[in-house]
This record gives C-alpha cells, structure tokens and sequence, in this order.
C-alpha cells in the first residue's frame, strides 16, 4: 500500500480522490486505518493527527500520484471510529478537505512576521529574524537583503536571517521534499505529536529544533536543555523556583501550538497549601534558545538558575559564562525586564507575578561567529516576532 505524506501526518494513500473548482480549487480524499495493521497507539495517533490538522497549511507528497504533489491548507478533516473489540480491529475512516495553491514551482512561502519587538527595560530595539525550512531558496525580503547565519542542527545546516527589515513579510521557495526540514518538533514516548489535541505524559516529552532541545525532570533539577554543537547534544540541568521552592517535577504538560515554525509548551505545577505555577516555554525554527513564560497567581519570588553552579557575567539583559565551559560552550541566560543575578548562574525578580526568559548557550563559546554570541542571542529574544507561514502564487 502506498503513502501519503500530509504536513508531518503519514496516511495510507487513497485509492481515488475527487476534485472541484468552485471558488478555488479543491481536492477531497478519504482513506481507512486499521489497527492491527498499526498498533492502536498509531491509529488513534492518526486520528489525532488528521483533526488536529484543521487550518493548517500542509505539503503533500504522493507516492502514486505525484501529479498532485504541492503545497494545500486543510480547509475540513472528519472521522468515523469503529471499535470491534470482539474482533480486536479498530477502524478509522477520515476524510480530508484540501485547498490547492499549487505545485512547488508555482508558489512561494510567505513568512508573515506581525506585531512588535518584546517591550524591555533596557531600550533595546532586538533584531528582526527568521528562519525557512532547510533547503529554502530564493529568499526575499525587497531591497534591503539581510544578513545570513548557517547553523548546524541534527536535520543539517539551517539558515538564519538577520536584520529583517521592518514590515517586511520575507517570501522563499521550497521543494515539498524539503518542507519538513529543521522543523520544529513536540515528541511524547518517542512519537512526534501533530496539531494541539494529543495529550502529553508528563514526565516523558520533549520539545526540540535540531538545534535545542528541552526536557521534563522528576529528579535533579526542572528542566533539562541540551544544545547540538560539535555533532552531540550538550545539556544543562534547570531549576525553576517559586517563592524559595524549586518545582521538582511537573503535574501536567499540554501543547498549545504545534507548527513546523513554532511550538509552545505549556507545563504546570501544583503549590502548597493552594495554588499553581505555570511555564510556557516557546521553540522557533532556526533559534539557539529557548523562550520561557513563567507565572504565579499572587505576587512573589520568581527564579530560573542552573542546578550545578557556574560563573555567569552580568550584562545589559542578559548573562553569559565567563569562560567556555569543557564542551567549548558558554551557557547564557536572559530576560527583557530587569532582574536580579542569581549566585549559582541564573536570574530573580521579587515581587512579581511574571517572569520572562531565556536558555541557552553561545555556541563555540570564546570563538561563537557572529549572530551566535551572547548580545546576539540577547537581540534575537527582543526581536522574535510571532510567525505564521502561508503560500502565495508566485
């Protein structure tokens, strides 16, 4: 039986689909998942998959149809269950709406890059950047070209663009193949997880860019982040501190957006006697960094510091280690308000609801290329813009 790749879904392929053109051109397939075929972890997985993908723009790749590989928005997804349990088989028949904006060599790729830069209190205007998927070409932003930065993730060399102008929405071609490319990613048990609605096992998830990757703990610390340089991933264990209390291990973890350009993870943690902690931690295709939103419901101490101290030096917005550490590294952390150090490498900020955040590490440490030293990762936080990618005729 052959495949259907849609967006990062996997389906058998349909053996025949219908089409229409009535304000714009739509293709509608419809196919069956059976478990035994797949384990009922998969086929449901599926399911999921197939709802979750409501709305979103996807590229498909036929195996026996190739005259209708290219981009397409899901416009409608359904699905029928039958669970024959005396039998052992469970049946999922879906149905999939597509809109068709055309082949690969007909259309672009348009990141719409809205809003402002983080508002800060260190009078930083940040720095406008993107990053298309790995195989991207023809990137476009007018007549003011950006800088360019290639870093090395576990999918390979990711390009990122610096210094966009503003109100510039960049357009970049892409071959389907390549579309899936240094994506952005939520795994749970193993299994990477598409669109909002798969639950997460809290103590066993991961977020990751190829790039970066970030980890629940039970034990040790709050979080695990790793950075992929020199080919491996190099990690540093994280606390998360609450009014003097560290979050040993999280209650829940659910995924409030899950695109190939970005995700977020919202984690939350119960309080004694009464109460709840919650940290939203953001992912962007292309960043060294981790992006965190921690929050509290009354006003108190705020924390984030590394579980085995280092020596971190203070600048404006952000801290960096002093030396490269035994991975050629230096671990930086950074926030857009004002805060106080923290004696084992890490901030605080007192009486406060909120606090802002990142993780990571200058990559090469001493040696880091420009866009990857401490100030520019620093620029890259304040400048982050929320993305949506759409396609457009060329």
């Amino acid at each position: 039986m052959a495949d259907l790749q849609l967006g990062r879904l996997t389906l058998r392929e349909t053996m025949s689909f219908t089409e229409s053109a009535y304000q714009g051109w739509s293709l509608h397939i419809n196919g069956l998942e059976v478990c035994p075929m797949l384990t009922r972890e998969e086929t449901w997985d599926r399911f999921d998959g197939v709802l979750g993908g409501q709305g979103a723009l996807v590229q498909a790749v036929w195996e026996e149809k190739q005259e209708r590989n290219g981009y397409y928005t899901i416009s409608s997804a359904s699905g029928e269950v039958k669970d024959r349990k005396r039998q052992g088989i469970t049946e999922i028949a879906w149905k999939i709406s597509l809109q068709r904006h055309g082949r690969d060599t007909d259309v672009d790729l348009e990141s719409r890059l809205s809003g402002a830069v983080r508002q800060n209190d260190f009078s930083l205007v940040g720095e406008r950047w993107s990053a298309p998927a790995i195989g991207a070409y023809a990137y476009y932003t007018g007549p003011a070209a950006p800088g360019l930065l290639t870093r090395t993730s576990t999918d390979g060399d990711i390009t990122v663009y610096r210094g966009i102008p503003v109100g510039v929405n960049p357009r970049w071609g892409c071959r389907v193949e390549d579309f899936l490319r240094g994506r952005v990613r939520v795994l749970s048990l193993g299994t990477e997880r598409v669109g909002t609605a798969h639950p997460l096992v809290t103590d066993d998830w991961e977020m990751s860019n190829g790039l970066v990757r970030v980890r629940p703990l039970t034990s040790g610390g709050s979080l695990e982040v790793a950075s992929f340089t020199a080919a491996a991933w190099r990690p540093k264990v994280w606390w998360i501190d609450v009014g003097g209390i560290q979050v040993g291990s999280w209650d829940s973890a659910s995924v409030l957006r899950n695109d190939l350009e970005q995700c977020v993870v919202r984690l939350a943690a119960a309080r004694s006697p009464v109460g709840r902690v919650y940290l939203d931690l953001t992912l962007r295709r292309g960043s060294r960094i981790i992006e965190a939103f921690l929050q509290r419901g009354d006003s108190g101490t705020l924390a984030a510091y590394l579980a085995t101290a280092e020596t971190l030096t203070n600048n404006t917005g952000y801290l960096v280690r002093s030396s490269d550490d035994a991975d050629g590294n230096r671990v930086t952390i950074g926030s857009a308000r004002s805060y106080t150090p923290q004696a084992n490498g890490g901030l605080t900020k007192s009486s406060v609801t909120v606090l802002d955040f990142y993780l990571g590490v200058v990559a090469g440490g001493a040696a880091a290329v420009a866009g990857d030293q401490g100030q520019h990762l620093r620029d890259q936080y304040i400048g982050a813009l929320p993305e949506t990618v759409a396609a457009v005729r060329r």
